[in-house]
């Protein structure tokens, strides 16, 4: 048996005075596990005294392990040295007041008194504990980060990484621990003045850069690197900390987007982003050269950025057009994907083209089409290699910003010129349009050396205002692309051509004299006499031209475009399809026609216009068939104003429909007034103009009128002229079928001057056949007019139309007229067109003549088998 009391062991007091001083807790338990030894450690820990505990089983300490074997004795005297720990645990101590600390346990045996024993030294490990939780925290925080963590020793050999880090890098922690950081991560292309900031950092108090480094797998990742070193006591560096961050796209590729964006509110010039983009792609790519190209719809490559290429490189691209085998770029535009040439010297698309980019070391190409919203290629974004390789997963990320951001560019860029083109050119013909003009007049007025001159020509398409009212719109367009197409064909280079508006042209030639401008409207007006073929039909084409000079007509734009505009009526006076230059003397041309606008204006607001009559005659009777009205205007001031000079005027100034309008409104109210007198005038014609019959109203009008004035519809007829016979456009058409339908007659005037298709003319609703008056003068001397005559007169007969002859004069004409079947005359023979008054008496007297005619033919037959019945003729004094 042992005894309990400190005072029976039988050890050395040296032995005691070392338990009792240890740092640790030392329990003595002999072999029935009773405590034999409890030193002071041992007290504090569990917060027993010793009397608590010596002599009780070591249940009471509460640790199983004491109970347990020892896996390897080794016995040791504890009258001698201390036993070597043979067996280490970490254990849980319950203190007496019921707190739990954790203790690491390590046991040896050995042997009192010649009896086993074990000793226990029992150390307390909470701040060991601790301190490792919060390292596997930390680790497990570090882990779960998506920043990469970083610990190098001083000589920056790394001795840990985080979970971040092998995602990032490719370099699990056991592959990574021991590697010199720089020799794992740096490149090629890293940049070493970078790298030597971060050393300083490191060796003062830290901080922040940026740098390109490489993944295990070659890949380039831009990193921003967050370093500090942990010292000790006495100041030297322990360990590197690193907290790294990928900022390929979160930064670097932002900036692209920034840069482009900002530019674009900026409203800066598309080709300085186009370099300032490529300039950024250069230096966060540094191993390749890039460039951006414009596609436009013709297919046509311009390039936009490319500022490190040699400038005669990207020269030779401009106007170039895409093609399956055109390099990388073009061919990329082409087929709408990318192409990638590894080795430019032995690609065959390159074999045209690879003597430059080989000269400056360029070995590789790799192009991504650009794409607008509508899926067309737009243009092109390209990278160039200096060694043959493919493109790297940076270059990917590159290329993908770069292409969306380069769409964003090129769209910008073809919306500027749409915008400009919607503001400075005309959209139907691409010329330039008035306000553009002025900017070229004005620029090619201020070019201009002393002695020498700018010509304006001005020019104006003949007849075109007959091209649209009789062959629609659509027609006048095609017209006018043609005829701005010859004029490019057809100007020396650096004539700048433009629409002014309409059917106005005009040609600005600097450094121009007056013979050289001369010879350019020559060659003008002659090319526009070539017809247009527009569907089946063939419409004749000419141009009036009017040329001023600066500075011998003008030294301001305006002057010179009057002046010219003026040079140019003369032209048309002179018969079309002809130049004149501006004289001093042809002012008053324009100021004559506001004069007579505004007369025009005023007479039709004063009902100051005058319908004349002129009597239309069978041939069978000498009966009326009917009068023509004939407007007249006398302007107090301009005097007699003849209807081929107001008509034309009236039309140019919009003016027609109100003196249509007037004209059948003055007819058939003159019409009842000589009824209401017994005149017996059968029907009224009454010339409209082409432009009339695009009036959709028109019919409802004529209708209102009758009905106004009590009159059938068979009262009035309706001349139209052969333009509105061959305009196809469904509202003319429809028109004069609206007329036909009322009962008013239509009657086709002038026939046989225009171009008419007999097989429409046809089917529409012509009730009457006016032969013109031009084929009256020949018709009793040239075989051919009376061919010409004849062929109308059968005509007009087969489609069962009355047919009127004007023009007739003589009494020949008459006769030959008669002979041939014609069933009405109308002209000089009879009487020219005559005020109402003037006509009431005419008639009166035909009538009575007519009559005397009659009486004398019943007296004569009475006595002689036949008489000569012909009606009476106008007579000398008449």
């Amino acid at each position: 048996m042992y005894s309990y009391a400190t005072s029976t062991i039988e050890a050395s007091d040296l032995g005691l005075m070392a338990l009792e001083r240890a740092d640790d807790a030392v329990v003595i338990i002999d072999g029935d596990y009773h405590v034999r030894y409890f030193n002071a450690a041992a007290e504090s820990m569990w917060g027993l005294k010793r009397n608590e505990v010596l002599g009780r089983d070591v249940g009471c300490l509460g640790i199983d392990a004491l109970r347990q074997p020892m896996p390897i004795p080794f016995y040791c005297s504890v009258d001698g040295p201390v036993g070597i720990p043979q067996f280490r645990a970490e254990i849980g101590i319950v203190r007496k007041d019921g707190r739990r600390i954790p203790a690491e346990l390590a046991m040896s045996q050995g042997e009192q008194g010649g009896e086993h024993c074990t000793i226990a030294f029992v150390r307390d490990i909470t701040t060991k504990v601790e301190n490792r939780e919060r390292r596997a925290l930390l680790s497990l925080i570090a882990d779960r980060t998506n920043r990469v963590v970083v610990v190098t020793d001083p000589t920056y050999h790394i001795m840990y990484t985080n979970a971040a880090f092998a995602d990032l890098f490719g370099y699990p922690p056991e592959e990574a621990q021991g590697q010199p950081a720089p020799k794992l991560l740096l490149g090629r292309y890293s940049d070493r003045t970078t790298l030597a900031r971060i050393g300083r950092c490191i060796k003062e108090e830290g901080g922040e850069e940026e740098i390109l480094v490489y993944n295990r797998n070659g890949d380039e990742i831009w990193i921003s690197v967050r370093v500090e070193a942990f010292r000790n006591a006495s100041g030297q560096i322990t360990h590197v900390f690193a907290l790294v961050t990928d900022i390929s796209e979160t930064k670097q590729l932002r900036a692209l987007q920034q840069l482009t964006l900002s530019a674009l509110a900026d409203e800066m010039p598309i080709t300085e982003i186009a370099d300032r983009l490529c300039r950024l792609v250069e230096k966060i790519a540094p191993d390749v050269v890039s460039s951006l190209l414009h596609v436009d719809a013709g297919g046509l490559i311009h390039p936009l950025g490319g500022p490190s290429l040699p400038e005669d490189y990207s020269q030779s691209l401009e106007g170039v057009a895409i093609g399956p085998d055109m390099g990388s770029c073009g061919t990329a535009a082409f087929y709408g994907r990318p192409v990638l040439a590894i080795d430019i010297d032995t690609d065959p698309r390159w074999q045209p083209y690879k003597a430059r980019p080989l000269q400056v070391g360029l070995r590789a190409c790799w192009s991504s089409p650009i794409k607008a919203k509508n899926g067309r290629v737009i243009g092109t974004f390209a990278f160039y290699f200096r060694e043959c390789r493919p493109p790297s997963r940076w270059h990917q990320r590159i290329i993908d910003a770069c292409v969306y951001l380069g769409s964003l560019v090129i769209e910008r860029k073809e919306a500027r010129s749409q915008i400009a083109r919607l503001a400075y050119y005309d959209t139907l013909t691409g010329l330039p349009n008035r306000t553009r003009l002025r900017d070229l007049i004005a620029e090619a007025i201020e070019g201009c050396p002393a002695g020498r001159h700018v010509a304006l020509a001005f020019l104006d398409v003949d007849n075109f205002k007959d091209v649209n009212d009789t062959l629609g719109h659509s027609a006048g367009d095609d017209v006018l692309v043609e005829f701005a197409r010859r004029l490019r064909a057809h100007v020396r280079p650096g004539d700048m051509l433009g629409r002014l508006g309409g059917d106005e042209f005009v040609i600005v030639m600097p450094n121009c004299e007056g013979r050289e401008a001369g010879e350019v409207a020559s060659t003008v007006a002659e090319a526009m006499l070539v017809p247009l073929e527009i569907g089946v039909r063939q419409v004749a084409m000419s141009a009036s031209i009017g040329i001023s000079l600066y500075p011998d007509n003008a030294s301001d734009i305006d002057t010179l475009i009057k002046q010219a505009d003026a040079a140019m009526y003369q032209a048309k006076r002179a018969g079309r399809s002809t130049y004149r230059f501006y004289s001093a003397d042809m002012n008053g041309g324009g100021q004559e026609r506001i004069v007579y606008s505004a007369a025009l204006r005023a007479a039709i607001a004063n009902d100051a216009l005058e319908l004349h009559y002129q009597p239309q005659i069978r041939t069978s009777d000498g009966a009326i068939h009917g009068v023509e009205a004939l407007a007249r205007w006398h302007d107090p001031v301009l005097g007699t104003v003849s209807p081929a000079k107001f008509i034309p005027l009236a039309e140019e100034c919009g003016l027609i429909e109100q003196v249509a309008l007037w004209s059948i409104r003055q007819a058939c109210r003159q019409l009842v007034a000589w009824r209401a007198a017994g005149l017996d005038i059968p029907c009224v014609s009454v010339n409209l103009s082409p432009i009339n019959f695009q009036n959709a109203e028109l019919a409802p009008i004529v209708a209102g009128i009758l009905a106004e004035f009590g009159l059938p519809p068979e009262a009035l007829m309706l001349e139209v002229t052969e333009g509105v016979v061959q305009n196809e456009r469904s509202q003319a058409i429809e028109t004069m079928m609206a007329l036909r339908t009322l009962g008013v007659g239509l009657s086709l005037d002038d026939f046989g001057t225009g171009y008419s298709s007999l097989s429409r003319l046809a089917h529409l609703p012509i009730r009457e056949l006016k032969i013109d008056r031009s084929f009256m003068h020949d018709l009793e001397t040239a075989a051919c007019a009376r061919a010409l005559v004849t062929a109308v007169v059968r005509f007009g007969q087969s489609l069962q139309m009355t047919v009127v002859a004007e023009g007739v004069e003589t009494e020949g004409q008459f006769q030959l007229l008669a002979e041939l079947g014609c069933d009405v005359v109308q002209g000089f023979l009879y009487a020219p067109a005559l005020s109402p008054a003037a006509f009431g008496r005419w008639l009166l007297d035909h009538s009575a003549s007519r009559a005397g005619v009659l009486l004398r033919g019943i007296e004569q037959s009475l006595s002689v088998p036949a008489i000569d019945a012909r009606p009476a003729r106008r007579s000398s004094g008449g």
